[in-house]
Formats: C-alpha cells, sequence, structure tokens
C-alpha cells in the first residue's frame, strides 16, 4: 500500500452509509492523521484462502472505523508469498517509512492471550526493521460479550434481544465458553464471560480448548448446578483454531455450539479502539449494548 488515502488492491473497501440526521445520529467517523503509522494485523493460526478473507473484512470494518487508516494484513506462520508474514510486512514498512519514532501499530487478531502466538508476534517484532508499538490482544471487552451473544442467537441457542420476551425453544440454559491458551487464556475469558452471563441471565463458564479435559469438565459442572441445555460459544475470531476441533468439543460436551466471532463488526471496532488507544486518538463512543 503506497499512502494512507489509496487501499491496496484485494482489499475490500466498506462504502460507509449515509449517517442519519438528529440527536441520536451515531458520531462522525474519525479519521487518522496524516502520517499516522500504519496498523498491521497479526492473523495467527495455519493461513489459509478463508484466514486471508477474514482478515480482510476484519481491515475493512476498521477502515469504516477510522477513515484514512493504512492497514496491512501479516500472517504470524506466513511465507511471503501467498500469505505475507508477519515479519515481511514490518520490513516492507521500515522501507516505506525509514526514520520515523512509530512506523507500525502491531494487533493481534486474538480475543485472548494465547501465549505460543503472542511469543511469535513478539519475535517477529524484535526481529523487525520497524519501529513498532505492540498492542493488547482485543479482549476481555463488554463488545465481545455482545458479539457471542449474536453469535449464539445466530444458532438459536439464545434469545436474540433481552428486551422482548419471547422464547427460543433450543435455546440453552448454560454456556461453556471455549477459548485457547490454557488456563491464562480461560481466566481472561471469563471476565467475558461474566458480561455474556448478565446478558443471557444464563451460568457461563469458560473453558480453554488445548486444555484436555477443559470442556467436558466446564459441561460437567454446568449439568451439576441445574443446566440442562448446554452450548459451546467459541470465544476465538477464526483463524486461531481448525473449525474441525470445535465441532469437536461441541461433540465432548454433548451439546449444539455456535458459530467462531469472525468478522463481527465488534471486532473491526475492537482492533481500531487498540490502534487507537497505541497513537493517541479518542473514538467516537459506541451505541450502548443491546
Amino acid at each position: 500500500m503506497s499512502n494512507a488515502t489509496e487501499p491496496a488492491p484485494g482489499l475490500p473497501v466498506r462504502n460507509p452509509r449515509p449517517r442519519p440526521t438528529g440527536r441520536h445520529r451515531r458520531p462522525e467517523a474519525l479519521s487518522a492523521p496524516e502520517g499516522a503509522p500504519v496498523l498491521v494485523l497479526a492473523v495467527p493460526g495455519s493461513p489459509t484462502t478463508a484466514s486471508l478473507s477474514l482478515a480482510e473484512e476484519v481491515v475493512s470494518l476498521a477502515r469504516s472505523e477510522l477513515s484514512g487508516l493504512d492497514p496491512r494484513v501479516g500472517f504470524v506462520d506466513g511465507n511471503d508469498e501467498e500469505f505475507p508474514s508477519l515479519r515481511g510486512v514490518l520490513d516492507q514498512v521500515a522501507a516505506e517509512r525509514p526514520g520515523e519514532d512509530t512506523s507500525a501499530v502491531v494487533v493481534p487478531l486474538l480475543a485472548g492471550p494465547e501465549a505460543a502466538v503472542l511469543r511469535q508476534v513478539r519475535q517477529a517484532v524484535a526481529d523487525s526493521k520497524a519501529q513498532v508499538e505492540l498492542t493488547d490482544v482485543l479482549g476481555p471487552h463488554p463488545l465481545l460479550a455482545e458479539a457471542l451473544h449474536v453469535r449464539l442467537s445466530e444458532a438459536g441457542l439464545a434469545r436474540a434481544d433481552r428486551a422482548r420476551l419471547f422464547t427460543v425453544a433450543t435455546a440453552a440454559d448454560g454456556i461453556i465458553l471455549a477459548t485457547v491458551g490454557g488456563e491464562e487464556a480461560a481466566q481472561a475469558a471469563g471476565v467475558t464471560g461474566l458480561l455474556l452471563a448478565a446478558r443471557l441471565a444464563v451460568p457461563v463458564l469458560a473453558a480453554a480448548l488445548d486444555e484436555d479435559g477443559a470442556i467436558a469438565r466446564a459441561a460437567d459442572q454446568l449439568r451439576s448446578s441445574g443446566s440442562t441445555t448446554l452450548a459451546l460459544a467459541p470465544c476465538l475470531i477464526g483463524p486461531e483454531i481448525a473449525p474441525q476441533l470445535l465441532h469437536e468439543a461441541a461433540a465432548e460436551a454433548a451439546c449444539g455450539g455456535a458459530d467462531a466471532l469472525g468478522p463481527y463488526p465488534a471486532v473491526g471496532r475492537l482492533v481500531v479502539t487498540q490502534y487507537a488507544a497505541a497513537v493517541g486518538l479518542s473514538l467516537p463512543q459506541s451505541g450502548a449494548p443491546r
């Protein structure tokens, strides 16, 4: 990408909708200042066309939140050909912007602290020639709880709106919040789980998919406390784990499951929120949660 105003070929552009007028209209999107650092989205997992498409959609969402943004996509396990590596993208930014105090802000596309991936990200940052600011992961955050609620409702496992007093026959009365990254990630996801439990008025337990028996133990605990219809809610963006592992986890817990968060609008906003904090921008406030 040559500058902060022209998108790179192949990256989709989300055209803004006309904004409503009146006291309840959404605030105008903030614009990145000229010469602002490049946003580099660090994508975990084995690179695939699906994960590239997801990352590009998140980039499009980020552009809709912050105009003038110059975003790039770098894969933690990239090969610099079809899937550009994080290190390669950072070196390219360094060549384009020599001598800048901060030429790039790296935002890991992770809902929680997956230690193994974060070690790789830090190593790529340390080995690159760019002056880089590395942000925290996206969660825990209330917007993730909102996104989890939506994914559960899309799967018919939760009411779509607390304000409407209708029931869903297949709604779960206990949620297993699945993450990756061991106990540390499960503890972090537990904070988002508390927010999700408040939205749904059902118990939520976080468990790590990469910890042997954790999903089954969470299911047993929920059932022993009175839950009869469980659901698996992945507190994951998507590229972190093979989809088959989510199906296997749902089978282990003998329950239905929702999709990973994917390119939900809140994910794009959280990416921009982390970027804005790193460069000292103040974003307009989003609307109140449903």
